[in-house]
């Protein structure tokens, strides 16, 4: 006989899983206590929401399904923000909750609630299993449904009497056919013959690319296509990376806090090429102005999104690395000169030196130079506020990754994902950059970081302020600033030292810069306080 409990670990090993982020509680303990034996790392975590941060951070890392695991009732309930982070940014995740016993669920019993119900509007798809022997087929969907079409988080709700359970032997699905799920893979050939056409008569195309070219691994297929046919390449905030920075080809990040000549070549393009990109608002606020003079082609496997924020011309449903090698081997055109040349003439035309502050460090030259003394493969993680966009439309990639929370804007994400990066990349480089106000949400997990000896590098740019909501307030509340002001504490050199990580406190670049290599050189964890002038822009 085998327990539900043993099922689910198998499961796990059976599809590969090494680590979980999670947080024990009574009705997830047979789970644990079945864990406990075997080689997979469960990794405690302080806060369950951090669980869920932590294991997009891994899966984006590594590219494959993170797994996190929580209690029921607030347990299961503090997973939801880390839950919907990953839904809105398209992360594979498979969430696993204890839940109470199965006849009395309804009952409003202790630590009881209904999470596949809350979470219903942001994951995939979600299991309440009220069935010992359901528990190898919903697993195995879980895992299938996470990581393939549009990539994303899907829930497994686990009463404590079915983990308790047992059948007489356990048997792990070969394969998934779940009725109405069939992601489409490959472009319409046809469609495919459209958009070459519409390519060959375009005077000033553009390529667009957001997240869905990072997760469906087609990152060198796209660079290959922008260097065969000189089509430049802009990017939403989930799509940095794609292209290396100094690429030519490359304008930048569009965006309401994107760079002007990305903007402008969106808006002056006869023909906008998405690829993996949903363009909401912040992307681009009037998708009406750019399709009054372009043609639009939108590639994407999931077909809700093509046309949902931007009228498309030429619909193109297919995994994003299979449809654009099928382009690659039909395309025979290359781009206007004028038009790259005009895209130059704007990109030097809003160079701008930043607002520097005596005594102060400046942010947006610091996250430069920081580019250049990373690793070429090393992993930045911007959390949300003025520290996001400082370091989205400043910092240099190369082969790298830049992580941060997208669509949900996060903020506390980057120290947890941070965590998950690192134990899914240990050689790399994992740099954390928040505000002292994103910072103070995820604090907590400083005590993970040193208690699993894990070199992560955090950089807190110290404004004394909530910046992005100060600095709107500034533009458009008439510099009333309702409760936006931090103080000065905690002081972060003592916190540091109160979970032995070392720490330095800069007040200029050189500062800043001369700590940074000391930082990087450190095989233990560091965290670099950054002075920054509340009246430091985000752009």
């Amino acid at each position: 006989m085998i327990s539900g409990a043993e099922i689910m670990v198998k499961c796990l090993q059976e599809e590969g899983v090494e680590i979980v982020f999670g947080y024990p509680g009574a009705v997830i303990c047979p789970f644990f206590d079945k864990l406990y034996d075997t080689d997979i790392k469960a990794i405690l975590v302080r806060q369950e929401q951090n669980a869920a941060h932590a294991a997009s951070g891994y899966a984006r890392a590594l590219s494959k399904v993170g797994v996190c695991v929580a209690t029921s009732g607030p347990g299961a309930l503090n997973l939801i923000t880390g839950i919907a982070t990953a839904y809105m940014d398209s992360i594979p995740m498979v969430a696993i909750t204890g839940q109470v016993k199965s006849d009395v669920l309804g009952r409003d019993v202790f630590q009881e609630a209904d999470i596949t119900g809350a979470c219903e509007s942001f994951v995939k798809h979600s299991y309440l299993v009220k069935d010992t022997a359901e528990l190898p087929r919903v697993f195995k969907e879980a895992f299938h449904i996470a990581a393939t079409g549009r990539p994303g988080p899907v829930l497994i709700d686990v009463p404590v009497d079915v983990q308790q359970g047992t059948i007489e032997q356990f048997e792990y699905p070969e394969k998934v056919n779940i009725i109405g799920y069939k992601p489409s893979v490959h472009g319409h050939p046809m469609q495919i013959k459209r958009a070459l056409e519409m390519i060959a008569a375009a005077e000033r195309p553009v390529i667009c690319a957001g997240g869905g070219v990072l997760s469906s691994g087609a990152k060198p297929k796209l660079r290959e296509f922008a260097n065969k046919t000189q089509i430049p390449v802009v990017s939403t905030m989930m799509g940095i990376g794609v292209m290396p920075s100094n690429d030519p080809l490359y304008v930048g990040m569009i965006g309401s806090h994107g760079v002007k000549a990305a903007n402008r070549t969106i808006h002056e393009a006869d023909l906008v090429i998405l690829c993996g990109a949903r363009v909401g608002d912040r992307a681009v606020a009037s998708p009406d102005q750019v399709v009054e003079h372009a043609n639009v082609i939108h590639i994407d496997i999931d077909p809700a999104e093509i046309g949902k924020n931007m009228k498309t011309t030429i619909p193109i449903v297919g995994d994003m690395k299979n449809v654009i090698s099928q382009m690659l081997k039909g395309v025979d055109y290359t781009a206007p000169q004028e038009w790259l040349d005009n895209i130059h003439g704007w990109q030097q035309e809003s160079v701008t030196e930043p607002v520097r502050f005596d005594g102060f460090v400046e942010p947006k030259s610091f996250i430069a130079k920081l580019s250049s003394m990373l690793h070429q493969k090393a992993i930045l993680i911007a959390d949300v506020g003025q520290n996001q966009i400082w370091c989205a439309n400043n910092f240099k990639m190369s082969d790298g990754r830049f992580f941060t929370s997208g669509g949900m804007g996060t903020m506390g994400y980057s120290v947890p994902a941070a965590v998950g990066a690192k134990f899914a990349r240990p050689n790399r480089d994992v740099v954390a950059v928040c505000g002292d106000g994103s910072f103070q949400m995820s604090l907590n997990e400083l005590a993970t970081i040193a208690q699993n000896d894990l070199n992560v590098k955090i950089i807190v740019m110290e404004n004394n302020v909530l910046g992005m909501v100060h600095e709107l307030q500034d533009f458009h509340y008439n510099s009333r600033y309702a409760i936006t002001e931090l103080s000065d504490v905690p002081d972060f050199a003592l916190l540091a030292k109160a979970y032995g990580i070392d720490s330095a406190y800069a007040s200029s670049n050189e500062e800043a810069e001369k700590y940074a290599k000391q930082m990087l050189k450190s095989d233990k964890p560091f965290m670099l306080i950054c002075r920054v002038h509340p009246s430091t822009p985000s752009k």
